[in-house]
């Protein structure tokens, strides 16, 4: 049992602690239930419960969401629209988001996977600086995943 002014008042019943806690018009609240015995503290409830929402706000805003951003290519995609598809992906993952780079083969263009995976190694490469590969290519159905990670300092 733990005072209104945060003094230890020792092992006791629940009917004497809320005795003491109507006697000073406060609430009785169980703050280590699971603790032997529980832990109760004699306080306003309604500031118990601001408190909390209060710590609860604070660790949301630090928590970052990550998100997965995705750049599309062809396996015979020209130097120049590669450069601008790098380019997208340079500026996701310094935005901190993650990159899925998916290499879309059509028709016949899947019997030749090595040339994706080139683009694939090339792509990683460029980008190598700011980024790490999470997860290496690979194929899945027609096309071509592989999933790029900001490095973490």
């Amino acid at each position: 049992m733990v005072g209104k002014d945060g003094k230890q008042l020792g092992v006791m019943s629940p009917k004497e602690a809320l005795k003491i806690a109507e006697e000073n018009n406060l609430d009785l609240v169980t703050v280590a239930p699971k603790a032997k015995p529980p832990v109760c503290r004699i306080m306003d409830y309604g500031k118990f419960k601001y408190e909390q929402n209060k710590k609860e706000k604070q660790a949301k805003k630090k928590q970052k969401t990550i998100n997965v951003k995705e750049v599309k290519l062809r396996p015979n995609i020209e130097e120049h629209d590669f450069n601008t598809k790098l380019n997208n992906a340079r500026k996701f993952l310094k935005k901190e988001d993650k990159v899925k780079v998916t290499i879309m083969f059509r028709g016949r263009e899947i019997t030749h996977p090595e040339n994706g995976k080139e683009l694939c190694q090339k792509m990683a490469k460029e980008v190598e600086d700011i980024a790490v590969i999470e997860k290496k290519p690979s194929v899945e159905g027609k096309n071509m995943i592989m999933v790029l990670a900001p490095r973490q300092e």
